[in-house]
C-alpha cells in the first residue's frame, strides 16, 4: 500500500526532533554533525537565538495578508537586497522553483514588450537543476528530472557547462537570455569559472541578451560573498535566490534590473503567500546576521582551512576522495566508491551530507560553523574512509 506521505523521496530512516546550532538531534538520541544544512537552506544553523526571536516576535502580530495589500517586510527587504545587490525591484516567492520560474517569465516578458516576441527562447545548460517544476525540469533536461513527465515545455536550448564557443554556438535570432547556475549543486558542484562566467556576460551584451543567474543553492554568503558572481565582478539582469535566504523558513526571491522587470506589470505574475510578514521578518534577520561586519570575512575563513583539510584528506585517501569541487561552504567530493552508499556511511558515523551528480557527495554546513566542527567533521571523514577501503 502506498504510504500516507507520497514516496517520492527514499528517504533515510531518522527522525530529528530538535537542533542546535550545527547539530541535528534524533528521536532516538542520536546527534549529528549537518552539513547538509537542509541542502543549504539552514544557513545560521538551527534554532538560532536572533531568528527564533524575530519569527516569535512575528508570529505574535501578524501571518498573512496577501499581496493585495503592502507587505512592510517586502518592502523592508527589499529595499536591503537592492542596497546590496545589482537589482533594482524584488518579487517574493516561497521556494526557489517559484522564484526560478519568475525569473524566466520575467526573461521573456521584457522581451515581448520591448518590441520582440520571437526571442522566447533560453539557453541552458548540461547538468543544471532549477527546481521540479514542469518548466524548471523542461529547462534542465536532466533524464531523472524528466522521466515520464512528457511533453516537457518548449523553449530551451541546452549546452554543454563551461563552453563559451557551445554558447556562442547555439545563440539564434530567437534567444532571449541564458540561464546559469554559478556553481551547479545537483549538477556535482561544478563551478564555472570566471571566465566563463564573464564571457557569458559579455556574449548577452553583444546579442541583446538578459544573464539570468540562479543563486539558489550558492548565494546568500555560501561562497564567503553574498552572492557567487560577485567573485567574476559581473552583474547579472535577473537572480533568483531561496534556501538560506530564509534560514529555514520558506522564502524565495527573483531579483531584477528596473529594465529587465519592464515586463512585470500588475497582472502579470503572482503569489498567495510569497513574501508574507512571517517569512520576511526571518528573511530581514538572516540579513542582519549575513551583512554583519566580519560575518562573510569569518565564513572564508573556515571555508580556506576546512578546504585545506579536505585537501589533505585527499591526499591521504587517493582511492576514497578523487577530487574537491566547489567555493567557500558549498563543497563537493568526488568519491572513488558510490555515493549513495558513502553517504549513508558517514550518517551512521554522525555526519550528515548530500549525495549530488556525478557521484559527488555535497558538503553544505551551516555558515556559523568553526574549527571545532572542521575538525569534526574531518575526523568522521578520515575513519569512514578508512571503513570503506582500509
Amino acid at each position: 500500500m502506498i504510504p500516507v506521505v507520497m514516496p517520492t523521496y527514499a528517504r533515510a530512516d531518522v527522525v530529528f526532533e530538535r537542533g542546535e546550532g550545527p547539530y541535528l538531534y534524533a528521536t532516538d538520541g542520536r546527534r549529528f554533525l549537518d552539513f547538509a544544512a537542509g541542502v543549504a537552506v539552514n544557513a545560521l544553523g538551527h534554532a538560532h537565538p536572533y531568528l527564533v526571536e524575530k519569527l516569535t516576535e512575528q508570529a505574535k502580530k501578524l501571518w498573512h495578508t496577501s499581496n493585495l495589500f503592502r507587505v512592510a517586510g517586502q518592502e523592508s527587504l527589499a529595499k536591503r537586497l537592492t542596497e546590496a545587490t545589482f537589482a533594482d525591484t524584488v518579487f517574493f516567492t516561497n521556494s526557489g522553483a517559484e522564484a526560478w520560474e519568475c525569473g524566466a517569465k520575467a526573461v521573456r516578458k521584457y522581451h515581448y514588450e520591448s518590441g520582440n516576441p520571437q526571442k522566447n527562447r533560453i539557453i541552458t545548460f548540461e547538468q543544471a537543476f532549477h527546481g521540479r517544476t514542469l518548466g524548471a525540469i523542461s529547462a534542465a533536461k536532466q533524464e531523472k528530472l524528466v522521466h515520464g513527465f512528457d511533453p516537457l515545455l518548449d523553449g530551451f536550448d541546452q549546452v554543454p557547462f563551461g563552453d563559451l564557443d557551445a554558447v556562442r554556438a547555439a545563440i539564434t535570432p530567437a534567444t532571449g537570455g541564458i540561464c546559469v547556475e554559478p556553481i551547479q549543486g545537483e549538477g556535482g558542484i561544478r563551478a564555472g569559472s570566471v571566465e566563463f562566467l564573464r564571457g557569458l556576460r559579455a556574449l548577452c551584451d553583444e546579442h541583446g541578451l538578459l544573464l539570468f543567474l540562479d543563486e539558489i543553492q550558492c548565494g546568500m554568503g555560501r561562497t564567503g560573498k553574498l552572492f557567487a558572481h560577485e567573485w567574476a565582478g559581473i552583474t547579472p539582469d535577473v537572480m533568483c535566490v531561496a534556501k538560506g535566504i530564509g534560514g529555514g523558513f520558506p522564502l524565495g526571491a527573483c531579483l531584477a534590473t528596473e529594465r529587465a522587470a519592464s515586463g512585470m506589470t500588475a497582472g502579470t505574475h503572482g503569489s498567495t503567500y510569497g513574501g508574507n510578514p512571517l517569512a520576511t521578518a526571518v528573511g530581514n534577520a538572516v540579513l542582519d546576521v549575513v551583512l554583519a561586519p566580519g560575518f562573510l570575512d569569518d565564513v572564508r575563513k573556515t571555508s580556506a582551512s576546512l578546504r585545506g583539510r579536505l585537501e589533505e584528506l585527499i591526499a591521504k585517501h587517493p582511492g576514497m576522495f578523487l577530487e574537491l569541487r566547489g567555493q567557500g561552504l558549498m563543497l563537493g567530493l568526488k568519491l572513488g566508491q558510490p555515493v549513495g552508499e558513502v553517504v549513508a556511511k558517514l550518517r551512521a558515523n554522525g555526519l550528515l551530507s548530500v549525495p549530488a551528480g556525478d557521484n559527488v557527495v555535497r558538503l553544505l554546513p551551516p555558515l556559523t560553523i568553526g574549527e571545532a566542527e572542521v575538525n569534526e567533521a574531518v575526523g568522521i571523514l578520515d575513519r569512514t574512509a578508512q571503513e570503506c577501503v582500509g
